[in-house]
């Protein structure tokens, strides 16, 4: 049931009774400290009375004129019973009260005890008086005499009852007093989590702008308000690449879609011989093709969005597949007047199919985008902690906003989006910098003054 309450609630409810707890706690205190008070004074009052009592005895030296002196000097005291006996005979004694057997055969007969007579509660102690310094008429003939004195303590209950009362509705009242002031401090201190709920309840998909304020909560909260800040920065940042993925690739599913159509349109207007329906049928292969390449390498890069395993780890040498990649790009090499350079060595752990993969998707980019009759450069540097395979061309130069960006999918650092030269949809990067996250590494893209460099950086150098 507990779960269901709100956190205001909850700390209201603890505080309430951590301060019924220390109001108890005090009221039991207070209530002791006046009972033990009260015994404390009973006894003072009563041993003084029996040093009385005492002197009495001594200074009278015949039993007849005993009773007199003790009537005379305890008349005037209210509540105080007395017993005075030697032997079995009793030389004083104050009508109205029994006093029990047990309290003369107590062993400390300074500690005064408890007992009720009827209605009344009574406080008293009984002491031998020492016969060394009584008078011989009053001392007999060697008997102890002892004496038994008790106090009417009606006054002291009545007064413990009503402070007892008094401490309850006192304890009662500030318990409430205390909820209260619990329920404000525990609304107050949550209040910056109620602005935080605010703030939450206005993201929408379209207004991830929002963010928790830090300045405004207390420290224990600030690191809260940080985390979500940075969560509502991520899901605001991939749904912004959401959006442009599902605008970029309508856009290039668009094209071939409307190529297709158009041109089956076009030969279903009329009859038309055999070679023409081929020719027709060879296109739209041609864009089928381009269209399952696509579906391909977006299938891929959705697999690598929830991490994928390599399928097959092993030592790859990487100027073995830069060797074989240039015996396939030699041609369109050889068409731009391009030299292909090759520096370095080293080999690293992985998939060697994906690390060639890679690999091409560099190089047929520098291919496309090297100027005629320059350099293109693949150079391996081999480290201590990793080893780095970077292709070097020279061409346009790269503005700098869309270094970031170039591994995006379906991201182009030209706005026109043309490529006469290449039939590529803007994955290759993507899927480039798909392959290095699954080796543990990174790609990454520099540029200046017209020389751009993509480096693939693989992690634990392994020879080279």
């Amino acid at each position: 049931m507990i779960r269901r309450l709100t956190l205001t609630v909850r700390l209201t409810c603890l505080y309430t009774l951590v301060s019924a707890a220390v109001l108890l706690g005090l009221g039991f205190l207070v209530a002791w400290s006046t009972h033990q008070h009260f015994i404390d004074l009973d006894r003072d009052y009563l041993l003084d009375k029996v040093h009385l009592i005492q002197k009495i005895v001594e200074e009278t030296p015949e039993p007849a004129g005993l009773s007199g002196r003790l009537e005379e000097s305890l008349n005037s005291h209210q509540g105080l019973f007395i017993s005075l006996t030697r032997g079995d005979e009793q030389l004083f004694g104050t009508s109205g009260i029994k006093f029990p057997a047990w309290l003369a055969a107590r062993s400390a007969s300074d500690q005064p005890m408890d007992w009720a007579d009827g209605e009344r509660q009574m406080r008293g102690m009984s002491t031998e008086l020492s016969a060394a310094h009584l008078p011989g008429g009053v001392a007999g003939q060697g008997q102890s005499m002892r004496l038994t004195l008790a106090l009417d303590t009606q006054h002291h209950t009545h007064f413990l009852q009503m402070l007892h009362q008094q401490l309850a509705i006192f304890v009662l009242v500030a318990t409430l007093i205390s909820g209260l002031l619990g329920w404000w401090a525990a609304r107050s201190g949550l209040a910056p989590l109620r602005i935080m709920k605010e703030r939450a309840q206005k993201v929408t998909a379209h207004k991830l702008d929002q963010r928790m304020p830090i300045d405004a909560v207390p420290v224990e909260m600030a690191e809260l308000a940080r985390s979500l800040n940075t969560m509502l920065e991520r899901l605001e940042l991939d749904f912004a690449k959401l959006m442009d993925f599902s605008s970029d690739i309508a856009h290039e599913l668009r094209t071939p879609l409307s190529n297709l159509l158009t041109e089956t349109q076009v030969s279903l207007s009329k009859p038309r011989d055999p070679d023409t329906y081929r020719d027709i049928l060879a296109s739209n292969a041609e864009e089928l093709q381009r269209l399952a390449r696509m579906v391909s390498d977006m299938l891929f890069l959705a697999k690598t969005d929830h991490g994928i395993q390599l399928p097959n780890r092993e030592d790859v040498a990487l100027e073995d597949e830069v060797a074989s990649l240039l015996d396939f790009y030699d041609a369109v090499a050889e068409d731009k007047e391009i030299r292909l350079r090759v520096l370095g060595s080293g080999s690293v752990v992985g998939d060697r199919l994906m690390i060639r993969r890679a690999i091409s998707n560099l190089l047929s980019n520098a291919l496309r985008h090297a100027h005629p009759r320059t350099d293109v450069e693949l150079a391996i540097y081999a480290q201590e902690d990793s080893i780095s395979l970077c292709v070097t061309n020279t061409g346009d130069q790269i503005d700098a906003p869309d270094l970031p960006r170039l591994f995006d999918r379906f991201y182009r650092a030209d706005k026109a989006r043309a490529h006469p030269s290449s039939d590529g949809a803007g994955l290759g990067l993507a899927i480039t910098k798909a392959i290095m996250v699954a080796h543990g590494g990174s790609a990454s893209a520099t540029s200046a003054a017209g020389t751009a460099r993509f480096c693939l950086q693989f992690p634990g150098h392994q020879g080279g």
